[in-house]
């Protein structure tokens, strides 16, 4: 086996036929497109070399940003947070899970007790070792009851009250009932390791940069950790700044202000591409790019409103105009990546007049509503003005409003009854319970299925694999016939970088430059 095979295996327990089924999952490779070839450009760089400043331009943030590893919301607090923070684990280049703080996580044999061990001779940034009390004192952290972070309830199922320090690099943790998709829900952005004692006016990880500025809405500053336990990276410095809006990052990078921008919209490329001293980077990953309808509010209490709106879709000219036919059509799935997708149910196209009956048959004919969108990432709005356009042939008349990134993440997020968020990929047990039980933390559609919340806590309960797969499809046809998702597609990731940059890879997770990772860049 390959290192992160055994890396993954020795996590979380899993017997080698296990591992090849979820390692098959990753069967789509990366396409890349660009003005110079952008991997032809990668494989032939040259010798690396220290010293420089990267500038990041990228969209997506808003005056609520954050550094916190463990409470981030939107894409822009992703790129400072990967700079600053380990987790236990992390994703590799095809979506796997491979540990990273982790030495060792281990399950017993029902998957109600845990141990992690942590790798020797990691240091925080101000010099304290990372020890098994930053792993307990994180996790507790995050899921205290007087001020719940947002990953809270997905780890509601771990005892911490009696989880215990074994060693300096050792603990165990016992769950109230089995967890068997722990180390699965490791990976979220929103489980980073934090030292005890954690000053968020001070933010102190792992991570290959250390802090060194932040305002948010407009730059955060990091420079390079010498102490990195994986070797210090080349770079001196990265700063990321804030763009409004897609047209301002690209005419930063054509001026030679920024050397990396992100999540771009297909017409995009034609802009950059042959533009001297410019890359274009298309990833085939599986973010999400969804339309959500709140389950809760008039008229998407009624099922078959959200099956019409569905089949108003037509998601190969969606994903063909706003993508150039790049990125896997969706089929109102989530996680595509992991094993337990279920590829065997029907691929929802559009049926105007069967759209029309449901409405017809709900008192709907003739719907107006409002939609609400944003700028929150690649292709978006564009989506959204797609939607308005193939709904009309329903008689359905969507009224845009378009927020900022700000607004639209502000008090009224989780509120809007038909609108749209990006997420970046999640294995599917982890993002269910992130955003479709009762209780999620970002339930945006208020989907509370009771079906659907007593199949998850049985397939946590299920340590054998193949049955816990069998749970998934249970839920699976749920969430096609009953959720409030509209997934047409998974969009490609679009990004674009100066020729001056060398070192980037490509990730199927949808997070920009492989979860943003910029240890082994460097410039010319």
């Amino acid at each position: 086996m390959e290192e992160h095979e055994q890396d993954v295996v020795k996590s979380n327990g899993m017997n080698r036929q296990e591992f090849l089924t979820r390692a098959s999952a990753g069967v789509l490779g990366a396409t890349v497109a660009g003005g110079l070839g952008a991997r032809a450009a990668m494989a032939a760089a040259p010798k690396p070399k220290k010293g420089g400043t990267l500038r990041c331009g990228f969209g997506g943030g808003s005056a609520t940003d954050t550094v916190d590893g463990d409470n981030v919301i939107n894409n822009m607090d992703f790129a400072r947070t990967y700079q600053l923070y380990d987790g236990l684990v992390a994703y590799d280049q095809n979506a796997h899970v491979r540990l990273q703080l982790a030495e060792e996580i281990t399950p017993n044999k029902d998957a109600s007790v845990w141990t992690i061990r942590v790798k020797p001779g990691i240091e925080f940034h101000n010099g304290k070792p990372l020890t098994a009390d930053d792993v307990l004192y994180t996790l507790r952290r995050i899921v205290d009851p007087k001020k719940p972070l947002v990953g809270a309830p997905t780890l509601s199922y771990l005892d911490l009250k009696n989880a215990k320090k074994l060693d300096k690099r050792t603990c165990r943790i016992p769950c109230h009932a089995p967890f068997a998709s722990f180390v699965d829900t490791l990976p979220n952005y929103t489980y980073f390791i934090s030292p005890v004692g954690f000053d968020l006016k001070k933010p102190v990880g792992t991570g290959p940069f250390k802090f060194q500025s932040f305002t948010p809405g407009r730059q955060s500053v990091f420079v390079r950790n010498e102490n990195y336990w994986d070797g210090p990276p080349y770079l001196d410095s990265i700063v990321i700044t804030d763009f409004a809006d897609e047209e301002s990052q690209i005419n930063a990078l054509l001026a030679g202000q920024v050397d990396v921008i992100n999540f771009l919209s297909a017409p995009s490329i034609a802009t950059v591409q042959g533009r001297s001293g410019a890359n274009i980077n298309i990833a085939t990953g599986a973010s999400l790019l969804q339309f959500t309808m709140r389950v809760d509010a008039k008229p998407f209490n009624d099922v078959r409103v959200r099956q019409a709106m569905r089949l108003i879709i037509d998601r190969e000219q969606m994903r063909k105009v706003v993508f150039l036919d790049h990125g896997i059509l969706g089929n109102d799935l989530f996680s595509y990546w992991d094993p337990v997708y279920d590829r065997s149910l029907p691929q929802r196209k559009q049926d105007i007049p069967q759209a029309k009956s449901l409405l017809k048959k709900a008192g709907y004919e003739n719907l107006s509503i409002d939609f609400i969108t944003a700028p929150m990432g690649q292709g978006a709005v564009q989506m959204a003005q797609v939607l308005a356009q193939q709904a009309k042939a329903a008689g359905v008349n969507i009224h845009l409003r378009q927020l900022t990134v700000t607004n639209f993440f502000g008090p009224n997020y989780l509120k809007w009854v038909f609108s749209q968020d990006t997420w970046q990929y999640f294995p599917y047990f982890p993002m269910v319970a992130f955003s479709s039980l009762k209780g999620s933390p970002a339930n945006e559609t208020h989907f509370g299925d009771p079906t659907y919340g007593k199949l998850y806590k049985q397939a946590l309960a299920t340590v054998d694999v193949k049955k816990r797969t069998e749970l998934a499809r249970e839920m699976q046809r749920i969430d096609y016939e009953k959720g409030g998702y509209i997934i047409p597609f998974f969009p490609p990731t679009i990004d674009a970088y100066s020729s001056k940059v060398h070192g980037l890879k490509e990730g199927k997770t949808g997070v920009p430059f492989n979860q943003h990772n910029y240890k082994r860049v460097w410039l010319s």
